[in-house]
This record gives structure tokens, C-alpha cells and sequence, in this order.
């Protein structure tokens, strides 16, 4: 057994107490994960009513952001051994500070969305910069499995607490405001580093040779033309108009042309060898799978708390707890289980599932027109334990892959979990909602007519709203039961699976990585 080293940040001055150090790294990651890379997505409605804006437009604008962040990952370790810890922070901050008074004040969606594009790929390194710092001082040991329980509890937490934020400052305020807060968070974290950091490095720099940056614009490429055509397929009618079908057509010359210079160029942004990898594929066909299953979240929920029961925004909002509570119980009991005890892969996302399933069972036997909002507790709470459950067990799975390639695959999995999964299932959820409202509004209203003498002329307004309720309603309990057959079918598939597979995965040294990828620098600068 090696000798563990002690735990030290010495980024920081000598005057910074040393058990201070880490919290002070932490806060920063809170704000940095507070902070929207451009717009905030839980004031949308707020922001298109003063923007005149359409919805479509601050999705495809919020989505971009997320396809930057995704990005960043094949490039995390390159960026680290370029930039100082001071200079990481100061740049990252100051290009988000000018992504939010951009996306504040422009209403050019196209700017507004390589804006957040750009202010995504730097809000992920400001975050990666926070998490790196403390990583030995979370798992001395470099234990993955525990540091991915630390990374999802902050990413839930993020982004729960950050649309709680966002509502309540735009209820009582403007929307403006949550830009402003963010800023001045942004500014106080600039300020503090310049007090309290060194602007040296531990190891020596490592110039950005070697890097495919045409290659990761084009995979970004392609994640910005799948996200228009989940946003804006139904506003154009999907593939019979042009635009949809031009940026389907971008999306699969761009993966061709990515997959033909992977064949012969060094060292490409995805290489050729990372598609081959099992644990790569199966977790990202198995994120589609979840997406779709947890879609309703974003668009039935919403829907049914403000259409239907009549709640406002802020009680709407105010579900985000539920799932907050349900991310921290499910990461602890994650950490506990999975990380410490070394819980089967099977056996965890079995339990997952399982609980994805049962938010979906008790929803399709809740929803009625008077249901009290203390009904959503449970299901919305079993949600968020079971995604985050999911997960942690989905990225400690890529540490199965080699480590050379190992954050190429965290990009990839992070194209389906962070940008393309969720736009994808809710563009599939949306699309079969309305063909299932208008089949069930057919059926419903098949009857009134002229010929019924039972319905008076005079009542047909309230009658045909009535039927749209009941249609609607109708529709998303059938939804829900496709949708829980689905995930019986997977959990039948999983205990149907026999593995032994437990975590293990020991994150080399920065000092083995930084020699890693000296001698790849070194061999494309002969």
C-alpha cells in the first residue's frame, strides 16, 4: 500500500486556513453550477412574454448551453495542465458574466444560442476546476464510485435549487434579476480569487498541441441540429418542411465526416476505438430509455399542476424540493451501497428502475382533477432517487474503459444525459401526447351533434372544454401506463441479466496523467 498524501490546495495563500480551503472551493462550484450559461430556463415564460420571444426559441438557447457543457469533459485534463487554477477562474467567470448581459439584452436567438453555447463549454471548466481541487479531499484514495456520489449531488442540487431561484426572483422581481444575482455572485468569486490565489502552477505546462478542435465544433455541430429538430419539429411539422430536414441532413454529414477523420488523423476529438467500447454504448442507449421514461417530468408535470389543478408558478416551482430531497437521499444511499459496499452494477440499476417505475405506476393511478399537492411528494420524490441512483451507476461504469479514452466517453455519455436525451424524449412524449389527446377528444365528442337532442346548442362551448380536460387527462394516465410497461420490460431485462461486475475504479495520479498526455504532445510536435 502507497503512503496516502495529505490533502493540500496550494493554489491557495498562505494566510487561507487550511480547513477553510475546501469550502471555499465548494462554494465556488455552487455558484458556478447556479449560474446559467445564458438564460434560465424556470423563468422561460417570463423571459418570452418580455422578449417576444417563442418558447422554442429560449429552449433551443438553453439545450445549446448544455451541448457546450458536454463538450468540455474530452478536454477537462488538456485545460488543466494549460491554465493555472487562478487563471481557470478568472477567464471561466468573466466569459460567463458576458454570456448572461448577451442573452439579457440580445433577441437574436441565433447569437443568443453560440453565446450559451461558449458560456456552457466554460461554465463546465470553472465547475471541473472546483471538483479537481477537492477531489483527494473527498476520496483520498481516488475511489470514483464515491467522487461521481459527491459530483451528482451537487449537479441535482444545482439544478434544483437554481430553478427554485430563478421563479421566486421572478415572481417578486423581474427576471432580469436572477442575471444580476448571478453576475455579482460571478464578480465576488473573481474578487476572491484575486485575494486569496496564487497565479502559479504545481506541475509544469503543457501547450494545447494536438487538439481537434474542428472536430469538436462538428460534434457540437451535431448536437445543436439534434437539438432544433426535437425544439422546432413540431412548430415546423416536423419533416415536411425544409428546415427540419436540412439540419437532419447537417447532423449526419457532420458524424460522417467526424467518423471519416477519426480514420486517419492522430489524435482525433472521438476516436474510432471509444464507439467500440460496451459499457459506452449500452449506458447511452439505456439513457435514452430513462429519458424517456422521466419525460413527463418535464412536460406533464408543469402541465397538470398549472392547467389542470390551477396552482401557480410558484407552487409549481416549488416541487423541486421533492426532487431535491429524493437526489440527496438517493446519492447518499448510492455512496453508502454502491460506493462502500460495492453493490453489484446490476443490482443498482435494478434499483433505479425500479423506482422510475414506481413514480410513474403512482402517478397513473393519482391523477384526478382535485388532487392536493402534498399527492406529489412520493412519486416526484422516488423520481429524483432513482435518477440519481442511475446515474452515478452509468458514469462509474465508463471506468471500466480504458483511461487514455476514458473522458471521451464521459462527453459522449454526457451528449445523452446532459444535452440530447431530455429534448429527444420529450420531443417523442409531446408528439404521441397529441395524437393520443386528439384521438381521445374523438372519441369523447363523437356524439355531439345536431342529431343529439340530449345536448342543448346553447352548452356546446362548456361541454367541448369539459371533453378537452377530460381528454387530456385521459391521455397522460395512458401515457403513464405505456410508459410503466416499458420500464417493467427493463427491470424484466435486468433480472434476467447475470452479472458479478462490482465497482472498482482507482483514479490515477494527476502527476501519471500529466506524463500521459506530455508524451502525446511530445509525439505530435515530432
Amino acid at each position: 500500500m502507497h503512503e496516502i498524501p495529505k490533502f493540500a490546495i496550494p493554489d491557495m495563500r498562505s494566510f487561507v486556513p487550511e480547513k477553510l480551503r475546501p469550502w471555499i472551493v465548494i462554494l465556488f462550484m455552487i455558484i458556478f453550477q447556479l449560474s446559467g450559461a445564458g438564460i434560465y430556463m424556470a423563468a422561460s415564460v417570463e423571459m418570452a412574454g418580455a422578449t417576444a420571444l417563442m418558447q422554442q426559441d429560449i429552449l433551443m438557447i438553453g439545450y445549446a448551453s448544455m451541448a457546450g457543457m458536454a463538450l468540455t469533459f474530452a478536454l477537462m485534463f488538456r485545460l488543466k495542465f494549460r491554465y493555472t487554477t487562478f487563471q481557470a477562474f478568472m477567464i471561466c467567470c468573466s466569459v460567463i458574466i458576458v454570456g448572461n448581459i448577451i442573452c439579457m439584452y440580445s433577441k437574436c436567438v441565433p447569437l443568443m444560442v453560440i453565446v450559451s453555447f461558449i458560456a456552457g463549454f466554460f461554465r463546465m471548466w470553472g465547475i471541473f476546476t472546483c471538483n479537481s481541487s477537492v477531489q483527494l479531499w473527498i476520496t483520498p484514495k481516488r475511489d470514483m464510485s464515491i467522487f461521481f456520489c459527491y459530483i451528482y449531488l451537487q449537479v441535482q442540487m444545482g439544478i434544483q435549487l437554481s430553478g427554485l431561484m430563478t421563479m421566486h426572483i421572478a415572481h417578486h422581481a423581474m427576471w432580469e434579476y436572477m442575471h444580476y444575482a448571478i453576475i455579482a455572485l460571478l464578480l465576488l468569486v473573481m474578487l476572491t480569487v484575486l485575494c486569496i490565489y496564487h497565479n502559479w502552477r504545481v506541475m509544469p505546462k503543457l501547450q494545447l498541441y494536438g487538439v481537434d478542435w474542428l472536430g469538436a465544433l462538428l460534434w457540437g455541430g451535431v448536437m445543436l441540429c439534434v437539438i432544433f429538430v426535437c425544439v422546432y419539429g413540431d412548430y415546423y411539422d416536423w419533416y415536411d418542411s425544409s428546415e427540419i430536414r436540412i439540419a437532419s441532413g447537417a447532423a449526419l454529414l457532420m458524424v460522417g465526416l467526424n467518423l471519416w477523420r477519426a480514420s486517419f488523423i492522430r489524435h482525433p476529438f472521438i476516436g474510432l476505438k471509444t464507439w467500440s467500447q460496451k459499457p459506452i454504448y449500452l449506458t447511452m442507449l439505456l439513457y435514452l430509455v430513462v429519458d424517456l421514461l422521466i419525460a413527463p417530468s418535464h412536460m406533464f408535470e408543469h402541465m397538470y399542476v398549472e392547467a389542470i389543478l390551477g396552482y401557480d408558478a410558484l407552487h409549481a416551482v416549488s416541487l423541486n424540493w421533492f426532487a431535491l430531497a429524493g437526489s440527496v437521499v438517493g446519492a447518499i444511499f448510492t455512496y453508502f451501497t454502491f460506493a462502500k459496499n460495492k453493490w453489484r452494477y446490476r443490482v443498482m440499476s435494478l434499483i433505479g428502475f425500479t423506482l422510475i417505475v414506481l413514480y410513474l405506476v403512482i402517478f397513473y393511478f393519482l391523477i384526478d382533477y382535485n388532487l392536493p399537492k402534498e399527492a406529489f411528494i412520493l412519486p416526484i420524490f422516488l423520481r429524483g432517487f432513482g435518477y440519481v441512483v442511475i446515474a452515478i451507476v452509468f458514469l462509474t461504469a465508463l471506468t471500466k474503459i480504458p483511461f487514455n479514452i476514458f473522458f471521451q466517453t464521459v462527453s459522449m455519455q454526457g451528449w445523452i444525459s446532459a444535452a440530447c436525451g431530455g429534448v429527444i424524449g420529450t420531443a417523442i412524449l409531446g408528439e404521441w401526447f397529441q395524437k393520443t389527446v386528439a384521438k381521445n377528444s374523438m372519441l369523447l365528442t363523437a356524439n355531439m351533434d345536431a342529431l343529439n337532442t340530449q345536448v342543448n346548442p346553447m352548452n356546446y362551448g362548456k361541454i367541448y372544454g369539459a371533453s378537452q380536460l377530460q381528454a387530456m387527462l385521459l391521455s397522460m394516465k395512458e401515457i403513464y401506463g405505456w410508459l410503466t410497461i416499458l420500464g417493467v420490460l427493463c427491470i424484466a431485462l435486468f433480472l434476467f441479466h447475470q452479472s458479478s461486475l462490482r465497482p472498482k475504479s482507482i483514479h490515477p495520479k494527476y502527476f501519471i496523467i500529466w506524463k500521459a498526455i506530455r508524451s502525446e504532445v511530445s509525439r505530435v510536435k515530432s
